[in-house]
């Protein structure tokens, strides 16, 4: 029984090993922002930035983030990707996720363009301040 304990322990210990070191992994391979995309991040405006909690069906907390990003540059953009970082009372960070507010599945963003994003959270830890999180440009893709 002792035995079958330690296997289980060392099995436990091994996938959390597995998966800090694959997370860790995963958050520095992702593209970083260009100086051509850094220097574009002061034409793109977020407004309207709100959000919003509900309980789903399983009675967990699903936290919104609704707002809408423009484009006040004089280029297209293909992806437009944010660092949504929320924070614990004391401000450490808790959570970062990274998500697309433009591309993919929204479309393309034009010069001059407005469109509405909603980002749905069921991850966030308890621990979470409920302050809007920090709305950080991660990537941009020219088209």
């Amino acid at each position: 029984m002792l035995a079958s304990l330690a296997a289980v322990l060392a099995a436990g210990g091994a996938a959390f090993w597995w998966l800090d070191r694959e997370s860790r992994r995963l958050s520095a391979d992702a593209p970083a922002l260009t100086q051509e995309a850094r220097q574009y991040t002061r034409n793109l405006k977020l407004s309207e930035v709100e959000k919003k909690a509900a309980e789903s069906y399983f009675k967990q907390e699903v936290v919104e983030i609704q707002g809408k990003i423009t484009n006040q540059g004089g280029r297209k953009l293909k992806l437009v990707e944010i660092n949504c970082v929320f924070r614990d009372p004391y401000g450490q960070v808790v959570l970062r996720e990274r998500v697309a507010i433009a591309g993919r599945k929204m479309g393309d963003l034009a010069p001059g363009e407005t469109k509405t994003f909603r980002l749905a959270f069921d991850n966030i830890p308890g621990s979470w301040n409920k302050v809007l999180p920090d709305l950080v440009i991660a990537q941009i893709v020219f088209a």
